[in-house]
């Protein structure tokens, strides 16, 4: 079982979040929503969401993968913090990042996205810095993941669980839950 830390701020995405999350934990995958403010994160329309956690609680020693929602004022919010920014600095090789709509420009301006390709929500294409932008909309590259947003949130969390737990566990969950 692979272990994925997804990200959440007041403002993120609740959509974006949830479904990669949901998709994920389906598929077998043990998730900590963590919160980098508080534990009731208050998201970009509205909705409470209580995280498990909160970013000074957690060491990340044992993270398979990292996962950053988008939604405004959340990515910046999210790029704010400068312990989740060193820490996806910092990530090894062998983590695996990803980032949907807004979120890749978090991404883009930490240098992570040189000479990869990425994606992320339309206007936002100039933050990932040293990027060639792709208009698909989920990409992998190396060991980076981004979406374009809301309306990929389902294929990006089939990915990671591809990436992560396997191609045939993404398979039956994308069968189960009836996504062509």
């Amino acid at each position: 079982m692979k272990k994925v830390y997804a990200f959440i701020a007041d403002g993120s995405e609740e959509v974006e979040c949830l479904t990669v999350v949901d998709i994920l934990k389906r598929g077998g995958a043990e998730v900590v929503l963590t919160s980098v403010g508080g534990k009731t994160v208050v998201g970009s329309h509205g909705i409470k969401i209580i995280a498990d956690t909160t970013f000074d609680e957690c060491d990340f020693s044992d993270a398979n993968a990292l996962f950053l929602p988008g939604g405004m004022p959340g990515t910046k919010n999210l790029a704010a913090h400068k312990g989740l920014c060193n820490l996806l600095s910092g990530a090894k090789a062998s983590v695996r990042v990803a980032a949907i709509c807004a979120a890749p420009s978090v991404l883009g301006r930490l240098g992570l996205l040189r000479g990869k390709t990425a994606t992320c929500f339309p206007g936002f294409e100039e933050e990932l810095i040293g990027a060639k932008y792709s208009p698909v909309g989920v990409v992998t590259d190396g060991n980076i993941t981004t979406a374009r947003g809301l309306g990929f949130a389902v294929d990006l969390g089939l990915e990671l669980l591809g990436l992560l737990e396997g191609k045939a566990t993404a398979e039956k969950v994308k069968s189960a839950i009836q996504h062509p």
